[in-house]
């Protein structure tokens, strides 16, 4: 499917679940957040019924995102009915703290490649960052992944500022001794419109954006920084799909209604 601008969007981004079992400070305030009811939360059965009417469209990248998707039950079930679609790309965005648990069963299921985020290496800057996580959970989660053969893991390092700062410089050299490839994604801010292209990626780059994302609840997003969203219960998959097409804006603005834990960053 081509929109208005020209850009081929062939690039599925779905959020399982809005909950994750860690409270970044740059994700979640400190008081908390509202979660999604679990009754309005796309079961893995409509889940796969709209990824299956998206790949009939032309779409053949799709990512799985959160929150954390891991914390959700029988998610390597939701991966193995995905690998089953015509698609060329099937990949996963974790914080990757559960990962040494599921490594294995998510590589066996179809999943194909994997971003990894890792803002520190260092233990107790991890802890501050994530209020609570554990960065040696991470590493051994990132070495299964390596073990189970899921090719390429790529690591996804937020900065606020430079690149050269001392946690960003650590992360780096860690990738490296690993043969990892690092991806330097700039502190955003959804209300205010701040946002940059991502070193080492293509996110953040409007004029080359391919995708649309899929929230837990339903709501199909055609960009992170913008209110739009059409409704795959109301309006039914395929014209969700379409309207978010036709609908893509030029370029990001500001997103007053969502936060990254419930869209998927």
């Amino acid at each position: 499917m081509y929109d208005s601008f020209d850009r081929h969007i062939h690039y599925l981004r779905i959020s399982v679940t809005d909950r994750c079992n860690l409270r970044c400070t740059y994700c979640m305030p400190p008081e908390g957040v509202r979660l999604i009811h679990h009754t309005q939360v796309l079961s893995y059965e409509e889940i796969l019924e709209i990824a299956d009417i998206a790949v009939s469209l032309g779409f053949d990248k799709i990512r799985i995102t959160g929150g954390e998707p891991l914390v959700r039950k029988g998610v390597a079930g939701l991966v193995r009915m995905l690998a089953g679609l015509d698609i060329s790309d099937l990949s996963m965005t974790t914080n990757g703290t559960l990962l040494r648990q599921y490594a294995g069963s998510m590589k066996e299921a179809g999943l194909m490649r994997i971003n990894v985020s890792l803002d520190t290496v260092d233990p107790q800057r991890y802890r501050e960052i994530t209020r609570g996580g554990e960065v040696r959970d991470v590493l051994d989660g990132i070495d299964a992944a390596l073990d189970a053969g899921i090719s390429p893991v790529k690591i996804n390092c937020v900065v606020n500022g430079s690149t050269e700062g001392k946690d960003a410089v650590e992360v780096a050299h860690y990738a490296a001794n690993r043969g990892l490839e690092v991806r330097y994604i700039h502190q955003m801010n959804l209300s205010k419109g701040h946002f940059a292209v991502v070193e080492g990626g293509d996110g953040g780059d409007c004029s080359r954006c391919s995708r649309l994302r899929l929230t837990a609840n339903g709501l199909i997003k055609p960009c992170l920084f913008d209110d739009l969203a059409f409704d795959t219960r109301t309006l039914g998959a395929r014209e969700a799909i379409r309207r978010a097409v036709e609908y893509k804006p030029a370029g990001g603005s500001i997103n007053c209604s969502g936060h990254f834990y419930n869209i998927g960053g």
